[in-house]
């Protein structure tokens, strides 16, 4: 089996784009990632594309051609779709298909253009990744969802809206230098604590934000890599995936994620390192108390133990565990269909030393990406290590 490398990372500025299309974001982080791993697009073998509501937000399906098209590529591509997972599985098929043999290089990623759509639409549209049976009949959003999740925690196993306050405060403050965030500002724990109740107990700062913007991230073979001199030195090294039912009210425990810790043990054994190896971490905060689930399921805390990690600044970027040093979904934005190749993008930049924040983690080793879908009834783990 073969290594892979992440031999290029693009981005496009996370935000407020109404006026572009999807197939232009999709083809600016594509360039992006193609320049920056020096890689022609006529080597390129295959396009893994994640994208969640396209269909709704543009009216346009059977999108991955049209990104294939949008970034110069002549290739197999195919559109992957798990929710807020979609980049995340779409760079896990990618891989796979390297490590197969069947591939050498591979361009993966993701879009979501959501801002031409109101915040009412946009609620709507995110709500279909729910169970439509059980749970959106019933008029779930996952404000809503996410809210219940969070009291069951604090019901189980304490906690309070101050920790998750410390969760926001964190991650704007890691966002602040990264080029690609959405909010590049502070906010304090009063203006966290005192912003508009969205679903209580979670307020307007402990959400992620309505999000345009495209991932992606270019993977080699070793042996490409190296018969090409492609200066890659960042591989992926492990990777997971996991599952659970989609409805809260299907659960045993409603406040854990066995999706993602599923995805965390297959990954860490893929890659054959333990939780305790783990340097820097990506995590999906959707909501502040989705940090805080990811960290448990992660096995970087025992159940009940992260939810004042924050506040106790073991997760901050001089902490023993930088979490979110891109800002993650909370501050620097949550494209859905992008957000998994954000990751791997925001993480390699991190391990090779050109992140802004890379200064906080000069001696880190080994980074894991962690994306959910839905109330995470989907999760993607992926181990990401400095090549030896």
């Amino acid at each position: 089996m073969t290594g892979v490398r992440v031999a290029g990372v693009g981005l496009t500025e996370f935000g407020d784009h109404p006026s572009r299309t999807g197939r232009d974001m999709f083809a600016e982080a594509a360039a992006a990632a193609l320049g920056d791993a020096g890689v022609d697009h006529d080597a390129v073998e295959q396009l893994n594309y994640g994208n969640f509501m396209g269909a709704l937000a543009e009216r346009q399906g059977h999108q991955a051609p049209l990104a294939a098209e949008a970034a110069g590529l002549r290739c197999p591509a195919t559109r992957y779709e798990e929710a807020c997972a979609s980049a995340g599985v779409a760079v896990r098929e990618a891989v796979r298909a390297i490590r197969s043999g069947e591939t050498d290089v591979a361009l993966a990623g993701g879009m979501e253009r959501m801002n031409n759509l109101s915040t009412s639409r946009v609620t709507e549209s995110l709500a279909i990744a729910a169970d439509e049976l059980f749970e959106v009949r019933a008029g779930v959003t996952f404000p809503g969802a996410y809210a219940l999740m969070a009291r069951a925690y604090f019901e189980q196993f304490g906690g309070d809206e101050t920790d998750l306050a410390h969760v926001a405060v964190k991650n704007h403050e890691h966002a602040l230098d990264n080029e690609y965030a959405q909010y590049q500002r502070s906010i304090t724990v009063e203006e966290a604590l005192d912003s508009p109740v969205v679903a209580s107990p979670l307020n307007l700062y402990d959400a992620c934000p309505i999000t345009d913007g495209a991932s992606a991230v270019v993977l080699v073979s070793e042996s490409y890599a190296r018969d090409h001199d492609v200066t890659a030195p960042v591989a992926i090294t492990g990777t997971g995936q996991g599952s659970d039912r989609a409805a809260l009210q299907d659960r045993a425990v409603i406040p854990e994620t066995p999706a993602a810790a599923d995805a965390a043990d297959a990954a860490y054994d893929d890659a054959g390192v333990e939780p305790d190896d783990v340097d820097v971490a990506e995590v999906h905060d959707c909501f502040t108390i989705a940090e805080v689930l990811a960290l448990e399921a992660l096995d970087f805390y025992e159940t009940g133990e992260a939810v004042d990690a924050a506040r106790r600044g073991e997760t901050t970027s001089d902490g023993d565990l930088p979490v979110n040093l891109s800002g993650g979904l909370k501050a620097k934005g949550h494209p859905v269909g992008a957000t998994g190749g954000s990751q791997i993008a925001e993480m390699t930049r991190l391990l090779r030393g050109d992140h802004p924040n890379s200064d906080a983690v000069s001696d880190a080793d080994i980074g894991v990406t962690h994306n959910a879908g839905g109330t995470v009834a989907s999760a993607v783990v992926h181990v990401l290590e400095v090549a030896k």
